[in-house]
């Protein structure tokens, strides 16, 4: 009964590890239809060349790429979908930026809103706390060199601003230069592990343990709904969700 009870635990596990996945796969399913919209040509279109990119680094099938351009040219049918982004406030007054793909802003907002509302958090009017931000390229290269060596090379390729951590830098970009660093640093032989377009805080700011436990679990409520893409904040230890 133990080895039943075992693979039982493994199929369980496998169950949401297979759920997980076809959540990530349908999010960017979504980015890459929104961005494929204008351009369905990545070498054309760097807002999808940025998808296709982040679809990839997720083992995302060719044929769920292919399929989500398709449904951007009407090749074949889906429900109409649009950007949607919500302005809004964590515990404490710390700033969020969520950003959704939806097809129904209506049942979005609602969720939203429910879910902020469990954790302290509301909805803030637009303009509230954009401001608070910046757009940024945020590209994330792993630490297989000196730090200080990778930072000087980091420099050289026209970052703007490096963030040091555990396993990896971020470097930060303007947006219209995100792509040409990229391509420098991939020159220079830099692994490199994540490429997007950020909402970076001007100013972090510091909570205690309690606040930051539970602006932890909102992240993780809100990444849980379909339509959310990505969290922002200004939480100087969770900038980027």
């Amino acid at each position: 009964m133990s080895g039943h009870s075992h693979w039982a635990g493994i199929k369980h596990k496998k169950k949401l590890m297979d759920e997980r996945r076809g959540k990530i796969f349908s999010k960017i399913s979504r980015l890459i239809t929104i961005a494929a919209k204008t351009d369905p040509d990545p070498d054309t279109n760097p807002k999808l060349k940025l998808a296709i990119e982040k679809a990839r680094s997720v083992n995302m099938p060719k044929e769920n790429i292919e399929r989500a351009i398709k449904r951007a040219t009407g090749e074949i049918e889906g429900a109409k979908i649009e950007e949607v982004t919500y302005e809004a406030y964590g515990p404490k007054g710390v700033a969020l930026i969520i950003e959704t793909i939806t097809d129904n802003k209506n049942r979005s907002l609602a969720e939203i809103k429910n879910i902020l509302s469990k954790f302290n958090g509301k909805i803030g009017q637009p303009g509230s706390v954009k401001y608070l931000f910046e757009r940024k390229g945020s590209i994330t290269i792993e630490k297989n060199k000196d730090p200080d060596e990778l930072s000087l090379i980091a420099i050289d390729c026209g970052a703007e601003d490096i963030r040091n951590s555990n396993n990896s830098l971020e470097i930060i970009t303007k947006p219209e230069q995100l792509e040409e660093v990229k391509k420098k640093l991939e020159e220079k032989n830099i692994n490199i592990e994540r490429v997007s377009l950020d909402w970076v805080p001007k100013q972090e700011v510091k909570v205690d343990e309690k606040t930051e436990e539970q602006l932890k679990k909102l992240f993780e409520a809100l990444d849980e709904n379909d339509d959310v893409q990505e969290i922002y904040s200004n939480l100087a230890n969770i900038a980027n969700h």
